[in-house]
């Protein structure tokens, strides 16, 4: 078995696929601050094409290579199971085995829809994927294929990944509610909310401090809660702020209402973070800060 790659701020080198996506942009961010970060995104690699992966991949330098890159339309893969499979899972194979000849680093990122939202404590690392979904399967296969093709790869499962580089949930409600009085979202569907701001801190953390640490690992802000309280608090701190809304009030929807998606989603996904947090000797930050910060950060800034 190869020795993971001692990584060390003032060396590392670290490739980031799919820097042009919303945790991707992050990361580039948040490295290069410190250290030289190479970034591809998908216009300059594909992850579908795996003659480009090989070629532009292994040939470079690094110490580090973390996948941010994905088929996330959950709808979408629902009828492209073979492109899904493609994406998700035959090229995070063959990038972890890419890494481990040469001796690097792989970081790849997943999800919490592996996990089939039956259990309603939060999941462990150590609980058993149940998804329900091609997208959910894709997402698990590639754990699956890295971990076998690479024993010292660290898979990180998120959960709700907003941020500014590209509109996510919290986003499309605001601007609805920015339009309109009367919003609606899923109340019985429970997760939570993660900042890629915080992701990002969490695993320069992980990977600077804990080079060796392999295996899966949930990265999310901490505490719970359904799509329409993540709505409600995002519109009440748009309130406080001074930021106008036309609504006040978020309406509650069931997942059973929901009739244009197509694949089915899992209820229940809270990621428990207990393994963060023993490496981390801290625990992440609450998702309501977190939601809170972003908002004036990048909503406020807009009224000034």
């Amino acid at each position: 078995m190869n020795e993971p790659a001692d990584i060390s701020a003032q060396q590392l080198r670290i490739v980031i696929i799919g820097a042009g996506g919303r945790l991707g942009a992050a990361l580039m961010r948040e490295f290069a601050a410190e250290t030289a970060v190479i970034g591809f995104n998908h216009a300059q690699l594909d992850l579908a094409r795996p003659e480009q992966l090989q070629s532009t991949i292994a040939t470079l330098p690094f110490a580090a290579l973390i996948n941010a890159a994905a088929l996330t339309n959950v709808d979408y893969c629902e009828g492209h199971r073979s492109e899904a499979m493609r994406l998700n899972a035959e090229a995070p194979r063959l990038l972890a085995e890419i890494c481990r000849a040469k001796k690097a680093r792989f970081i790849h990122v997943s999800t919490d829809y592996v996990f089939g939202g039956e259990k309603r404590q939060p999941y462990t690392e150590d609980d058993a994927a149940d998804p329900i979904s091609v997208y959910g399967e894709s997402k698990r296969e590639g754990e699956l294929q890295v971990l076998a093709a690479n024993s010292d790869a660290l898979v990180l499962r998120v959960s709700w990944v907003f941020g500014p580089d590209r509109p996510s949930f919290v986003d499309a409600i605001l601007k609805k509610a920015r339009a309109e009085e009367q919003i609606a979202a899923v109340a019985d569907k429970f997760s939570t909310p993660t900042y890629t701001r915080d992701i990002a801190a969490m695993l320069r953390q992980v990977i600077l401090s804990n080079p060796g640490y392999r295996g899966i690992l949930h990265f999310a802000n901490r505490g719970a809660c359904s799509w329409q309280e993540y709505a409600q608090w995002a519109l009440d701190c748009c309130h406080e702020f001074g930021i106008p809304m036309k609504a006040r009030k978020v309406a509650a929807l069931s997942l059973g209402e929901m009739k244009n998606f197509v694949a089915r989603r899992p209820a229940h996904t809270v990621l428990g973070t207990g393994k963060y947090e023993r490496l981390a000797g801290k625990a992440s930050r609450d998702w309501h800060d977190a939601v809170a910060e972003y908002i004036w950060e990048h909503y406020r800034a807009d009224q000034s």
